[in-house]
């Protein structure tokens, strides 16, 4: 039992869980809420059931992938054996029904199509027959709603207040150029097994070229809401600083991006107290 709750633990890459509960808790007590128990559920939800779920489809069909690239078995991911997908699948499914039906429950209806169409975005992303993650550009795409998905649900919570937007954009552009890059250091071996990326199909180099002007329009965004917020557009450039010594990589030496994606899973954390940060700073603004 503990070795299969150890192999769940790696799967679920607990090294990305506040990627998807931050925007939530985050946005929910922003837009006005509490530390309640639908801000508790639907924190713990996206912490951990909704990342097992995520990355325990995609490692059971990317599984040909996987077992071909070096930067699997780590904090980047496994690669388990084939006699262990079942077990995934059946407590990625067991582990977010419940919480899910409670969650739709306590939420108007609109925001329960919303978060229905998160999940099913993250199933097609790597479900056999779907597979959206193959599809280039709407790969990039569908992987950031994974990430901006759960702000958006708290914001339907709250009756989609105007002014949450702006991050919303910004986030979901952020999460299209984070995807884009991680892909570029793939782009071998994803060739072998067969999948097809946005940076397999446009090429590596061009795909950091998108990378970077995506982070610098999501950046401009958050520097034009003034305020605090300026701080979290300046520390959003440092993710343009991160990828943008790969302007000049080639398909060829495609996997060395691996270095500058290492920089950027530990950079979410550093941005990530900006943001909190802020938070702070903007509320003691408001009742000062």
């Amino acid at each position: 039992m503990l070795e299969t709750l150890w192999k769940l633990f790696k799967v679920s890459r607990p090294i990305s869980w506040v990627n998807t509960a931050y925007p939530f808790a985050a946005t929910y007590l922003v837009l006005g809420g509490q530390i309640d128990p639908l801000f508790i559920l639907g924190t713990l939800f996206f912490l951990v059931p909704y990342n097992l779920l995520m990355y325990g489809v995609n490692d059971v069909y990317d599984y040909e992938s996987d077992i071909r690239n070096p930067r699997k078995n780590s904090i980047e991911g496994s690669a388990e054996a084939r006699s262990f997908h079942p077990t995934i699948l059946k407590a990625a499914f067991w582990l977010s029904f419940p919480p899910l039906v409670v969650l739709l429950l306590l939420t108007s209806w609109q925001a329960s199509l919303i978060l229905l169409a998160v999940l099913f975005f993250v199933v097609a992303y790597s479900l056999k027959g779907l597979r959206f993650k193959e599809k280039p550009f709407l790969d990039s795409i569908t992987s950031s709603i994974h990430f901006v998905g759960p702000m958006v649900f708290a914001i339907a919570i709250f009756g989609f207040a105007e002014s949450a937007w702006p991050y919303a954009i910004a986030l979901f552009l952020w999460g299209i150029a984070s995807h884009a890059f991680g892909a570029v250091q793939d782009v071998i071996p994803d060739r072998k097994g067969g999948l097809a990326s946005i940076a397999t199909v446009i090429g590596a180099r061009n795909t950091v070229w998108l990378s970077v002007i995506l982070y610098l329009v999501a950046s401009s965004l958050m520097l034009l809401q003034g305020g605090w917020v300026i701080l979290v557009g300046l520390a959003g450039l440092s993710y343009a600083a991160i990828v943008a010594p790969y302007l000049a990589i080639t398909d060829k030496t495609s996997s060395t991006a691996n270095k500058g994606w290492r920089r950027f899973i530990w950079l979410n954390y550093a941005v990530g107290a900006v943001v909190t940060i802020v938070i702070i700073l903007v509320n003691v603004s408001l009742t000062a």
